[in-house]
Order: C-alpha cells, then sequence, then structure tokens
C-alpha cells in the first residue's frame, strides 16, 4: 500500500513539476506572442476602464471622457473637436491615436512610468495611475480668428511667438470632429472610411504634415541671404537685375507681375515682389550661401518635433544656376510647411535668431503637480542682426506701401511678406495664396507674433488669387486677437 501511495506521489510532484514548466514556457518564452494576439484584450480593457487625461487650452481642458458602460469603458470626447484637431488629433478604441493624443499617450493614458509613485510600482499592483494633463501653448482667440478666416476655404495657419518659440495657433481647413472616431462600433467605421476617401483629406494637418511652394514669401530668405553676403550693399542702391531676366545657360526669360523692376533697389523690388530681382540675387550670392541661409531658417531639417513630427521644408542644394535662380523665388524644388514660414516671420522680427516651436507648455499629474515643462527652447541664427533689421524695415513697407496693406492693424507696428505660388503641371493649377507677418504694438519692444497663412482655394478665379487680398486679412485677424489686451 505505502509503495502505491508513493508512486501517486511522485506521480502527482511530476505533474507539479509539469505545470511549472510549462507555466514558465508561456510566461516566458511566449509571453510576447500571447500578448501581441489580436484575441487578448485585457490591455485594452485595462487601457480604458479609466478617465483619459485632459489636452488644456488656456487653462481649459478641450478633450474629456464619457463613461460607456462596456468593456472599453471610457471613450474619448472632444469640444469644439474641428477648431482644435490640428492640435490634438484623434484617439480612438479602433484606430489608435495621432498628434498630442498620440507623442503623449503615455501620460493621458496613465501608462507612463513618471507617473507612479515608486519604480515598477504598477507592474507588482497590476494597476494604472489616474491619466495626466497636457498643458498646450495656443492661443483660443487667435486659434478661432485663424479657423474663422479660412472658413471653407482649404489652406493653413500657424502663428508663433518669436521671442520663445511657442506655438500660438495651428490650424488646418478642411478639419474634422475626431469625436466621430473615439469609440469601436458601426459610427466610427463609418466615419472613417467617409473621412479616409474624402479627396479634401480633411485628417491631413496642412500646417505641418503639407508642404507647399513658398512662392514670394521665400524672398524674404533670399534676401537675408543677399544681404548677408554683401551682394547687396543698402536698401536703396539700384541692383543689377535686368527685366525680363534670363535664366542663366538658358533662353527662358522671367519676368513680372508689376512693372519698374528692372535694377530696381532692394526695396522697391521687396514691396513689390520683383522676381528678376530676387532670382538674380539668389544666383548672385550662390548656391552655398542661399543653402546656409536657407538651413539656418530651418529648411532640410528632418528633425522637427513640436512635439510630434514636421514634414521636412525644403531647399535643393543640388541645383544649377537657373534652377537656383527659380528656387531663390520659392519654385522649382523650394517647398514649405505654413509652420515653417512661421519660423521665417519669427526669424525677421526675433532679430535673426529662430527659436525652436513647441506646442506643449508643460505636463502635469491627475492632481496638479508637474510632471515636465517645457523650458528655454533652442536657439540658432539665420542671419546678422543688423540684416533681421533691414528686413524689417522692408516687411513694414509691403504692409504700409505696398502688397499687404490689408494686414494692417489700428495702433500697431505690423511687417509683411505677401506670396502667390504656382503649382501643377506647366503651374495649369490655381495659384497658393501665401501670406507671411509679425507684429507688435507700437510701445513693444520686439514683436508679439509671428503669422504665416496659404489658401489653396481652387474654386476662385485665378486673376483673383493674391497673397495680399486672400491671405492677409486672415493674417491680420490672427495678429488682432492675439495683440487685443
Amino acid at each position: 500500500m505505502t509503495r502505491h501511495i508513493r508512486h501517486a506521489a511522485l506521480f502527482c510532484a511530476l505533474l507539479l513539476v509539469a505545470l511549472l514548466v510549462n507555466a514558465a514556457r508561456v510566461q516566458v518564452l511566449h509571453a510576447g506572442d500571447y500578448e501581441a494576439n489580436p484575441a487578448n484584450r485585457r490591455d485594452a480593457i485595462s487601457r480604458y476602464r479609466q478617465p483619459r487625461g485632459d489636452i488644456l487650452v488656456d487653462g481649459r481642458p478641450v478633450t474629456g471622457s464619457r463613461d460607456t458602460g462596456e468593456h472599453l469603458r471610457y471613450e474619448r470626447t472632444y469640444t469644439d473637436g474641428p477648431l482644435y484637431a490640428p492640435v490634438t488629433g484623434f484617439a480612438s478604441q479602433e484606430y489608435g491615436t495621432t498628434l498630442l493624443e498620440h507623442t503623449e499617450d503615455g501620460l493621458l493614458s496613465g501608462a507612463a512610468p513618471l507617473l507612479a509613485p515608486l519604480p515598477r510600482w504598477n507592474e507588482f499592483t497590476r494597476s494604472r495611475n489616474a491619466g495626466g494633463d497636457v498643458v498646450t501653448t495656443i492661443d483660443p482667440a487667435a486659434q478661432r480668428a485663424a479657423f474663422e478666416g479660412l472658413r471653407s476655404r482649404k489652406g493653413a495657419v500657424a502663428a508663433v511667438e518669436p521671442s520663445t518659440g511657442r506655438i500660438l495657433a495651428l490650424v488646418s481647413v478642411p478639419s474634422y470632429d475626431p469625436a466621430l472616431l473615439s469609440g469601436n462600433g458601426r459610427t466610427a467605421r463609418a466615419a472613417w472610411a467617409r473621412l479616409n476617401a474624402d479627396p479634401d483629406r480633411p485628417m491631413l494637418n496642412r500646417a505641418v504634415q503639407r508642404t507647399y511652394p513658398p512662392g514670394s514669401t521665400f524672398k524674404v530668405v533670399t534676401a537675408a541671404a543677399a544681404l548677408d553676403a554683401g551682394v547687396v550693399k543698402g536698401l536703396d542702391k539700384p541692383t543689377d537685375s535686368p527685366d525680363p531676366y534670363t535664366l542663366p545657360g538658358t533662353t527662358t526669360r522671367l519676368t513680372n507681375g508689376s512693372e519698374g523692376c528692372a535694377d530696381a533697389t532692394l526695396r522697391e523690388a521687396f514691396v513689390w515682389s520683383c522676381n528678376t530681382v530676387f532670382a538674380a540675387l539668389g544666383v548672385a550670392a550662390g548656391v552655398e550661401r542661399m543653402k546656409d541661409t536657407a538651413l539656418g531658417f530651418g529648411f532640410n531639417d528632418d528633425g522637427l518635433r513640436i512635439p510630434f513630427p514636421v514634414a521636412r521644408s525644403t531647399f535643393d542644394t543640388r541645383v544649377d544656376r537657373a534652377q537656383l535662380a527659380l528656387s531663390s523665388i520659392g519654385q522649382y524644388n523650394t517647398r514649405a510647411t505654413p509652420l515653417q514660414m512661421a519660423m521665417v516671420a519669427a526669424a525677421v522680427a526675433g532679430g535673426g535668431q529662430v527659436r525652436e516651436p513647441y506646442l506643449v507648455e508643460r505636463t502635469t499629474r491627475s492632481g496638479g503637480g508637474t510632471v515636465s515643462s517645457a523650458g528655454s527652447s533652442p536657439v540658432r541664427r539665420a542671419m546678422h542682426p543688423a540684416t533681421a533689421l533691414r528686413l524689417r524695415e522692408l516687411m513694414r513697407g509691403v504692409v504700409e506701401d505696398g502688397t499687404g496693406r490689408k494686414a494692417a492693424v489700428p495702433g500697431a507696428v505690423v511687417g509683411g511678406k505677401t506670396g502667390t505660388a504656382q503649382h501643377g503641371l506647366g503651374n495649369s493649377g490655381t495659384p497658393y495664396a501665401w501670406f507671411i507677418s509679425w507684429a507688435q504694438h507700437e510701445e513693444d519692444l520686439e514683436p508679439k507674433v509671428a503669422v504665416a497663412v496659404v489658401v489653396e482655394d481652387a474654386a476662385a478665379n485665378r486673376r483673383e488669387i493674391s497673397g495680399g487680398g486672400t491671405a492677409a486679412p486672415i493674417a491680420r485677424a490672427v495678429m488682432e486677437a492675439v495683440l487685443k489686451p
């Protein structure tokens, strides 16, 4: 009898060892496979069993959470969703996250290790901290002014504070309501299909994810390169620039949209946007000088994050002299995001220095304690301070005496540059209307805001498209909103 008990005990012990070995095999060797298995909903259930932290604008949340009473309990909600979609992105139970909802997902969902009271505390307790909050730099008045200024026209607006790099407005139209994608049911799937099939691409953040030919607004960069290189000695001395201008090494003649550009001074050429003058200046400055100046402003930067990635603005450095001439007037392969062109205006306003733009002021725990703050943003020099002063004078002339009069703000000093960018095969597309600007109160020591506006209004008459007439009034509304006491 004792022998049988001993055999049974040994057999039970072997079974126990086998169970332990199998459990170890599953947990150590195959844990990743089970965790990634689509049938495993434990992580999703844990993720959505508590409210998500909020994204704040001017101290007020523009996001929220709704209790659905289902397994994936809390669903994301949005206040003024289309207005702030280029900032927040979406947080969907079905389609994941984008923009701030994506880059700050760990904090908002409560999974970030920094939210835990002790290292590995959550792994031990199998718990998740309350989601933290993200405080943005957005000025709600500027954001709404930009959104309402564009109305139903496709385009984008970016506004920054030159002295800090804080992003004050980031608008893209057409937009969408992120709340439509929050759930995981039939409604969310139908909205996803409809938004992705829309030829106007409402989920594309045109302010940072799309690049455009900047047209004549790029002449600010060309003027900076020419002044820094000493190609032009003063603002009021005639330039060696015939009208029309034959592109070097070709028989192609470049003309202007206005008269009086032959050997015009830099001041005249800037105010009336003479293509021939700036094409000649770019060629005279040379590829290396133009490249270095463009890099200083932020072109060809693959690593810009705000904190989500910004599309690379480009200035082609492998060009012949004819291509350089076209590149210098914002055509050929020169392309820029609206945020990049806001940085160009900010560099002029900031005395030649460019501060890296940022969108998150600080992040906090649910109780209000600070997790991280933006701090001082990196600075680089785009041009000499004296050159920046001259460009501020030129940009003021555009608003006071030239094509940018519709950007004037009563009681404020405003500088700007218009642009009308050709595109499409044989320039057949309706031109993009650009305007970049900066503004300050008359008694201020430095500008408070720099703005870039691009309008891609395909329904408009080509002859009615202009940076001064189409985009400048939108920039004015944004500047007024920022400067308003």
